[in-house]
């Protein structure tokens, strides 16, 4: 029976669109599609400029949460999956700590529960888009152009809203959060490729940006002052390098290696003597949801910490000595790299310093301890954000080993017992959740220190999202040949 709070938003869910769960079976092809079709409109959308907003002049305080949120400065996707992935957040924690009363094998309480994901999902797109051009992330603009700014950004989150649970209710696959977040995240991979626009004589080399354009340009150019050694790191201008390139390629066969690496505990149904199976628990257990989370905590502290303390932050100029200022953070203004213009901050001194990743071997050389501080730090709390999940997200001992009873297995050699089975997952449920800690928070910052094509979170993301993809689709192809597999498959 629903609770309180989800019949609060019950008359919201009502008038609000919605996106049919198909009635009939939706083939491969079809899927594949509709995937694409959302996949293009997403990207034109991401290029598509706010009208109205000027960014020349303005300084990007939500840099750091764009990997995560999957958002481009200045267009309609400026807020990215941002609203989506807080209302997911907070119906998760919900529910996870049995705050929301729901009972998800009654169609009605799924029913509303979705719904109001979704209504929570977008007040908080008007929330943040209110706050956008309240807080001057657009500049000084009037109430006319405040308002119609507020309605781009409004329609633009219901329209990537509704995306998603185009993808997510059947018509085509995955989420479209996980792809949004991928194809923006190659999009910076393929710029650092094949970017034809030439660094400025800031960035010291005044080659094309993109990594295989400038191989190509050396290695087809007469110019002796450029050879092969001046791509490898690319001096310290954070510069796609080779160096980078080849630790992107490494850092992918590293985590789809561990991605495929199972430790698998014996099954047999209770009732028929015979019929045995296997609950697989991959190595990396949590995948890179500790990274993700870690990094949305770090760039909150970030953005409060340019709110106070940058160049024009609030306590500069209001009485308090820059000594103590400085102890929290100072900040170094930097140019984007994107079309739109503008810059962003980049911490240099204090906390805020300490809790960022180096970028670039020069960073990493230059301050040994920051790594000495950053790291350990870094990895605590991938450990300690990852049990967290596991608590709340239906992947403790106690919840997988309820799965195993409530699906009529069990362990040979052991009783039926719920108790039992929970005790044996707890032999290698907490050693996966440290090893899954300590292997994604030493790949992301490697990623990082070793200037790969984009930042170590956003690459540990799209990987785990592309080998996700990897198996949704060979399961839709087996599916599609062999259709009795589909129960098989859980894909019924």
């Amino acid at each position: 029976m629903a609770g309180k709070f989800l019949k609060f938003f019950s008359p919201m869910v009502r008038v609000m669109p919605e996106i049919k769960q198909p009635q009939r079976e939706v083939r491969f092809k079809e899927k594949f599609i509709w995937t694409f079709v959302i996949l293009i409109v997403f990207l034109i959308m991401s290029h598509v400029p706010l009208y109205g907003v000027e960014l020349q002049q303005s300084t990007d305080y939500f840099f750091w949460l764009r990997v995560i949120l999957a958002s481009s400065r200045g267009t309609l996707t400026e807020l990215g999956i941002g609203p989506i992935v807080t209302a997911g957040l907070i119906m998760q924690l919900l529910q996870g700590s049995k705050m929301v009363k729901i009972d998800l094998n009654d169609p009605y309480d799924r029913s509303l529960f979705s719904g109001t994901q979704k209504a929570l999902a977008m007040i908080l797109t008007s929330f943040n888009a209110l706050m956008y051009i309240l807080g001057g992330q657009f500049g000084d603009v009037g109430f006319s152009d405040g308002m119609f700014i507020f309605l781009q950004l409004f329609f633009a989150g219901m329209l990537i809203i509704l995306m998603d649970e185009l993808l997510q209710k059947g018509w085509g696959l995955g989420s479209g959060v996980s792809l949004f977040i991928a194809a923006n995240i190659a999009g910076q991979i393929f710029w650092n490729c094949f970017s034809f626009i030439p660094t400025s004589t800031v960035d010291a080399d005044g080659l094309p940006r993109g990594i295989v354009i400038a191989f190509f340009t050396v290695l087809f150019d007469n110019d002796p002052t450029t050879t092969l050694g001046t791509l490898w790191t690319r001096g310290t201008g954070q510069l796609p390098s080779l160096l980078g390139s080849v630790m992107t390629l490494t850092i992918f066969v590293i985590v789809i290696w561990f991605e495929s690496t199972r430790v698998e505990i014996p099954l047999q149904y209770k009732g028929y003597k015979g019929f045995k199976g296997k609950y697989p628990m991959k190595l990396l257990y949590v995948s890179n949801i500790p990274v993700i989370l870690v990094n949305a905590f770090y760039a909150t502290f970030l953005f409060f910490g340019q709110w106070l303390c940058g160049p024009t932050g609030l306590l500069r100029g209001a009485g308090v000595p820059d000594f103590w200022v400085d102890l929290i953070g100072r900040f170094d203004t930097t140019p984007t790299q994107a079309d739109s213009g503008g810059n962003y901050l980049s911490p240099v001194y204090g906390l805020l310093y300490y809790l960022t990743p180096p970028r670039g071997l020069d960073e990493l050389a230059s301050n040994p301890v920051r790594i000495i501080f950053y790291l350990p730090i870094f990895i605590f709390l991938c450990i300690k954000l990852g049990k967290m999940w596991v608590s709340v997200s239906g992947l403790s001992p106690r919840d997988v080993a309820g799965q195993i009873i409530d699906s009529g297995m069990q362990i040979p050699g052991f009783r039926s017992s719920e108790k039992i089975i929970e005790r044996i997952l707890k032999r290698y449920i907490p050693t996966l959740i440290v090893l899954n800690g300590i292997i994604i928070a030493l790949l992301s910052f490697f990623a990082d220190g070793l200037g790969a094509l984009t930042s170590g979170t956003g690459l540990l993301i799209a990987i785990g999202i592309t080998h996700q993809y990897a198996e949704t689709i060979s399961k839709e192809l087996a599916a599609s040949q062999y259709p009795g597999m589909r129960a098989l498959l859980g894909m019924d």
